[in-house]
């Protein structure tokens, strides 16, 4: 019998976004599940997350804060799902990345399908050879400082899709568990992700920006 559900998902694009979650590796989120853990029970954890997220019912847990030491001193606050929310991101991720990332300008690099940091080193060092001047920018803390209700609007003007923007709008405000273990619902920003791949929200939220 076929199931019935408020959201039609695909259970194969589950399947995919577990493949590509695998591929990138990563540690685990406040669960302390791995991704070993989580294939031991494959059929049944994937099967879990598809019907939830298919009901309407997927709730995000809290998102594992991790600060790892910068260059310059400073400190970079990272967030860590865990393996199923991770999983559960890739899966919105891979039905909006096609419809949003042909808005980027040519020159855009960061965390896109097909594009690189080697990519982006090799075209700055051809044009090296045409100008002598480099132009560097950064936006302090842009990620942590992000509005929520801005980004949203954002997101809308290319987002159709009524469950996309339910769970989007879910992980933005997913809690943070900070190494005390304390709970910290996000007025604003968006976390970064950790060593794994950049987090949900940096490189698919960044896409709508």
């Amino acid at each position: 019998m076929r199931e019935t559900k408020p959201f039609q998902i695909p259970k194969h694009l589950v399947y995919e976004a577990y493949k590509r979650v695998k591929a990138n590796k990563g540690g685990a989120g406040v669960d302390g599940k791995s991704l070993k853990d989580f294939e031991s029970n494959l059929k049944n954890n994937l099967y879990v997350l598809w019907n939830r997220l298919s009901s309407g019912s997927y709730m995000p847990p809290p998102v594992k804060r991790v600060e790892i030491g910068k260059a310059d001193g400073g400190i970079r606050k990272l967030g860590i799902p865990t393996v199923a929310d991770r999983i559960a991101q890739m899966v919105v991720k891979l039905q909006i990345e096609p419809e949003i990332d042909p808005q980027f300008h040519p020159d855009s690099y960061g965390y896109r399908p097909g594009k690189s940091a080697h990519q982006a080193l090799q075209v700055t060092k051809q044009r090296c050879y045409k100008r002598a001047w480099v132009l560097d920018m950064d936006i302090k803390g842009f990620f942590d400082n992000i509005d929520h209700e801005l980004l949203m609007k954002a997101v809308r003007r290319h987002v159709k899709e009524g469950w996309h923007l339910l769970y989007i709008q879910r992980w933005l405000t997913a809690p943070i568990q900070h190494q005390d273990g304390l709970l910290e619902v996000p007025q604003k920003g968006t976390p970064q992700g950790g060593s794994n791949k950049p987090s949900f929200g940096k490189s698919v939220f960044a896409l709508c920006i």
